[in-house]
């Protein structure tokens, strides 16, 4: 439930359209709710902004199906993230109405269309074609909590030539998530070219000595660019959660 809804039920009680019993109703769920094998946090759109998204990796195709059931009859908007392909079948074949992103592994949903409230483009940026998945995982995260945002796909360090080439794209974004696995060395060369916060994302592409994605996170962290600020190894969600905070400052 967020604002505008638990808005809409208080001004319905108050014009009498709703009585107290039956708002009371739609308000017991408010904070949370308990089904056993998980406790769905509710109250979350009224805190932050958006509702509690859902990690499916772990998760049974039948214990997603569950929560997102319950999510949708409080019109949540609902995210999971890494779903594999056999989840997501058993899923929308109940659910139809159920998105599924096969390149980022993720299941979306939403009943009417998503409001923007971020205040101006973010910009996803991939080092390589591989990173894309998460990448992409970034830019659908910040799509549903009400974000514009814009791609710039394998322009990574190799061939730097391809990046400097857009540098007018670049001064269009507010906030960029720039996504890259190897040595990780564009988010500095992104944080060198622009005034406005570089979120880094470190993947777990490259050969051996990447150490499934330490050295790019060591090397993000290690970035001379002030601007530039790192999340945790292939986190595509959490990157375009705080780029979605921070475009609606």
């Amino acid at each position: 439930m967020d604002e505008k809804l638990l808005k809409n039920i208080l001004n319905s009680v108050q014009s009498n359209a709703l009585s107290i019993d039956d708002a009371i109703t739609k308000l017991r769920y408010l904070p949370f709710e308990e089904l056993g094998f998980v406790t769905i946090d509710h109250h979350r759109s009224l805190r932050q902004g958006f509702p509690e998204c859902i990690w499916g990796k772990e998760k049974t195709a039948e214990q997603i199906l569950t929560i997102i059931k319950r999510m949708m009859d409080k019109e949540h908007p609902i995210i999971v993230t890494r779903v594999g392909r056999g989840k997501a079948e058993y899923i929308a074949k109940a659910l139809p109405t159920v998105e599924y992103h096969a390149l980022s592994h993720m299941l979306t949903f939403h009943s009417k269309e998503i409001e923007i409230v971020g205040k101006g483009i973010i910009m996803v940026i991939s080092a390589g074609t591989s990173d894309i998945p998460i990448a992409e995982e970034a830019v659908i995260t910040a799509r549903m909590m009400g974000n514009r945002v814009d791609t710039m796909y394998d322009v990574g360090v190799a061939g730097i030539h391809r990046l400097v080439n857009q540098l007018e794209k670049l001064s269009e974004a507010r906030v960029f998530i720039v996504v890259a696995g190897m040595e990780g060395a564009l988010p500095s060369v992104v944080g060198g070219l622009v005034s406005r916060p570089v979120i880094a994302v470190p993947t777990s592409i490259g050969y051996g000595a990447n150490f499934g994605g330490m050295a790019a996170l060591l090397g993000m962290l290690n970035s001379c660019a002030s601007s530039v600020a790192v999340v945790n190894i292939d986190n595509g969600f959490g990157a375009g959660c705080v780029a979605s905070l921070i475009n609606r400052l």
